[in-house]
């Protein structure tokens, strides 16, 4: 059974960082672009970034977080991650990561998500 987990998240000050993991469990994810999205109380899920497979160079990183949050994988570990520095309290919200068509311009989630973990940024 295909499943994707995220982990990383927790309580940050502003301008504290985290580092976010995306694994998976029965499937190789350097064959698969990547995405990271979130979702705050109330709001619509955001894109926030993605990484193609490991045979395609695409990248998308959204304009809220462009400077901030940087997008990588290692396959050795079967693993990408999410890092984010300079973190504000507008980016509380729940991560979750998922198979996704990652274009320059933007990314769409696809069939397989993890559960989510909270990111909460207050002082």
């Amino acid at each position: 059974q295909v499943q994707l987990e995220e982990s990383g998240g927790g309580l940050v000050q502003p301008g504290g960082s985290l580092r976010l993991s995306c694994t998976a469990s029965a499937f190789t994810l350097g064959h698969y672009a990547i995405g990271w999205f979130r979702q705050a109380p109330g709001k619509e899920r955001e894109g926030v970034s993605c990484v193609g497979s490991t045979n395609r160079s695409s990248t998308f990183t959204a304009d809220s977080v462009k400077g901030r949050f940087t997008i990588s994988r290692d396959n050795t570990k079967n693993t990408v991650y999410l890092q984010m520095n300079s973190l504000k309290p507008e980016d509380t919200a729940v991560y979750y990561c998922a198979t996704a068509f990652c274009t320059s311009g933007g990314v769409v989630g696809l069939a397989y998500w993890g559960q989510g973990t909270q990111v909460t940024v207050s002082s």
